[in-house]
């Protein structure tokens, strides 16, 4: 399966000529999965390779506009282009973030008239009162479901912290765990676990071969050794039963007797690989970001400021580039990619000599915090796509 992802906006604060507002896309072979959706998100979608209609969840990492004043609008363009079909059975599209999102949505939805084609449902992340100073708290009031849902939303779930793992559980299926965890910033925000699941390893086809075929092995696996002997299976034969249940972990018994065990003809199981990617904050809380981020082939973490504004970060909930690599070095990450840059920083490309910020020293002020560790470092840019490959 194939893994990549896909920077629409990298800058703070507002959206500029030069970057987007936050988001970014993790696409697989079916799905993308939006995070974070800043203003004029759609309007990057439409300048990518990336099609909005694909869009099967999002993860709000916060309630700061420049991380959501674009999703209602998306969510409306995607409709408009949406077959209005009544007999198409539209997939709903499932959005996570902190208490107060659903509140959100509902009112901008409903104030607007706006009617979706499609539904969608929200699951709202219960913070604790430690992600953020007293005044950047809402109010219960201020975050309670008020009113009727709208016509085209599914009630959600309210995810509480699991105080045994420190994280929350968002959803588990056969291919993804993903889960949530605490950050501390000037509201709470959140950041974001995916794990994909372990596979097993490939069918070996010499060592099938040399099990058979026999005039007393069974038809299957006949069926199934000239299979895995031609390749992929879709270039010849479709793989029989016995393929399906060896990739189980199950042992086969031949017709002669002989048990084949998944071990003689499986290679190593192929571990999934693990995306991490953090909203804004100054620091990391208790032990759960660092556990579910611990060897992740990519962090993804914000460098708002550099190292000499670290004071002036920290006050307003944010990392320098120094911040993001301690935090790179104590999960012993693969990747680190920075970004939620200060509009201060332009894009590489729009760097003349003698500007007095240079987006390179970001990066070289995080190298230099990870000497010797092997982490690699990368500056994210919009429209910057990162391939994730298999681990091997």
């Amino acid at each position: 399966m194939t893994m990549d992802m896909t920077f629409l906006g990298t800058g703070s604060a507002y959206p500029s000529p030069h970057r987007g507002a936050t988001a970014l896309v993790l696409r697989t072979d079916r799905d993308c999965w939006l995070f974070d959706c800043g203003e004029g998100t759609q309007t990057q979608l439409m300048k990518s390779q990336l099609r909005a209609g694909r869009i099967t969840k999002v993860f709000i990492s916060h309630l700061h506009g420049d991380h959501l004043f674009g999703l209602p609008g998306l969510l409306c363009t995607v409709s408009l282009n949406t077959n209005p079909d009544p007999q198409q059975n539209l997939n709903c599209v499932e959005i996570y973030g902190p208490r107060g999102l659903r509140h959100f949505l509902r009112v901008t939805l409903g104030l607007t008239g706006s009617q979706l084609l499609f539904p969608y449902v929200v699951h709202e992340l219960e913070p604790t009162a430690d992600q953020s100073p007293e005044e950047g708290q809402l109010r219960q009031e201020v975050t309670a479901d008020h009113g009727p849902l709208h016509p085209q939303e599914q009630p959600g779930r309210t995810i509480s912290l699991d105080v045994s793992s420190d994280s929350y559980l968002l959803f588990e299926d056969k291919k993804f765990v993903v889960k949530a965890f605490r950050l501390f910033h000037r509201i709470p925000s959140f950041g974001f676990c995916i794990q994909e699941q372990d596979r097993p390893g490939r069918l070996k086809t010499e060592v099938l071969k040399e099990l058979g075929p026999s005039e007393h092995s069974s038809k299957a696996l006949h069926i199934l050794v000239d299979t895995l002997a031609c390749g992929e299976p879709t270039a010849c034969l479709k793989p029989g039963p016995l393929y399906g249940r060896l990739k189980a972990g199950e042992s086969v018994t031949l017709e002669n007797g002989r048990v084949v065990e998944p071990a003689e003809v499986l290679e190593e199981t192929i571990n999934g690989r693990k995306v991490c990617i953090l909203g804004d904050c100054s620091s990391v809380l208790g032990e759960g970001p660092l556990s579910l981020c611990r060897g992740a082939d990519v962090l993804v973490h914000e460098a708002t400021l550099g190292n000499k504004h670290k004071e002036k970060a920290v006050d307003h909930g944010h990392s320098t580039p120094e911040m993001a690599a301690a935090v790179a070095r104590a999960c012993c990450v693969r990747r680190l990619v920075l970004y939620h840059f200060s509009q201060r920083y332009k894009p590489s490309s729009l760097h003349k000599e003698g500007d007095e910020d240079d987006i390179s020293e970001l990066k070289r002020q995080a190298e230099e915090a990870l000497q010797d560790s092997g982490v690699e470092v990368t500056l994210a840019e919009d429209f910057l796509s990162l391939p994730i490959p298999l681990r091997r």
